[in-house]
């Protein structure tokens, strides 16, 4: 999904020099380990942000936004079902790199330097792009186990040994921080990729216990929490902001979906979805892999924009 950022220019393509550390340094960076790798051991060795943290908190119990009807109408007009945008298919989703202190640490070249952290990144040698080899936003999400570092680059390009990207950010999976407001991220809302993404490991265990992410084509030019970033010119209250946080009625029958889709559609009853960057209508985010029943997700086109509403999250901070 490509974002809008009004606020800085497009500048021509950038050449980035990649400068691997080498030396004393080497030994404390991160490499990629086995292709094999699950993510399930991320998610036993590393808290995937804190409990307290507005990712992980239900939002069940939490009354419905007045404007919840004039939203959801707006984004219905832009899509009329959820659609995931993940599967078996390792060319659809978000993947994951598993990194460890044997990967090269690298410099990169950002276009939007200014709201970017500047690393060095541990990039393998072949790590995992979303869409590589395609047109979009080319993420690539990084994490070690051991030091519980997450690091995501958006528009992330390789040119021989040099590396470039639209922007990037470092997060601390162990901390509620936030970034400094009006920063972006890799994601366009200036929020963490990883936390979003709906991932087997956790389908296959029987619960997702964390908000989704997912994009809209048309946002407004403002921010709610835990959002920091704004990417539209739409300045229409009926466009929603980033960091909307939209759930399943509860009212919606999920029994006869199959066993996956039941998984997810139990977490957006629960924890709803966070409105994270400018994209497909309704689309939510995961990580590939092969063991998803990409038959049991199509059924989620079944979910209609209007089964959804606008969570009231006033008041709703990470540690609270």
């Amino acid at each position: 999904m490509i974002r809008h950022r009004p606020k800085l220019a497009r500048r021509a393509l950038l050449v980035a020099i990649v400068v691997v550390l080498g030396g004393s340094l080497a030994g404390s960076a991160p490499a990629a380990l086995g292709a094999g790798t699950g993510l399930s051991r991320i998610i036993t060795r590393c808290p995937i942000l804190p409990r307290t943290n507005v990712w992980n908190r239900r939002v069940d119990t939490l009354p419905v936004a007045s404007n919840s009807a004039v939203l959801i109408s707006t984004m219905n007009a832009m899509s009329s079902h959820l659609h995931p945008d993940f599967g078996s298919n390792p060319a659809y989703g978000i993947p994951v790199n598993v990194v460890s202190w044997l990967t090269a640490w690298s410099s990169v070249e950002f276009e939007y330097d200014d709201e970017s952290d500047v690393g060095p990144y541990p990039i393998p040698a072949s790590p995992k792009i979303e869409g590589a080899g395609a047109d979009g936003d080319r993420h690539v999400l990084m994490i070690d186990r051991r030091s519980c570092m997450l690091w995501e680059l958006y528009a992330a390009e390789r040119n021989g040994s040099s590396w470039m990207a639209g922007s990037g950010a470092i997060f601390d999976l162990r901390s509620n921080a936030l970034r400094p407001d009006g920063w972006t991220s890799a994601d366009a809302a200036g929020l963490p990729i990883y936390p979003g993404l709906a991932r087997y490991d956790e389908v296959a265990a029987g619960a997702i216990q964390h908000a989704l992410r997912f994009t809209v084509p048309e946002t407004r030019n403002a921010h709610i929490y835990p959002a920091r970033h704004d990417a539209s010119l739409l300045t229409g209250s009926k466009y929603p902001p980033m960091g909307l946080r939209l759930r399943l009625k509860a009212s919606v029958n999920i029994g006869a979906y199959g066993p996956q889709s039941r998984v997810i559609l139990t977490a957006l009853k629960r924890y709803g979805m966070i409105l994270a960057d400018n994209g497909s209508g309704y689309f939510i985010s995961g990580a590939p892999d092969p063991r998803w029943d990409d038959d049991d997700l199509h059924d989620l086109h079944g979910i209609t924009g209007s089964m959804f509403e606008v969570v009231d999250t006033t008041g709703f901070v990470n540690g609270s």
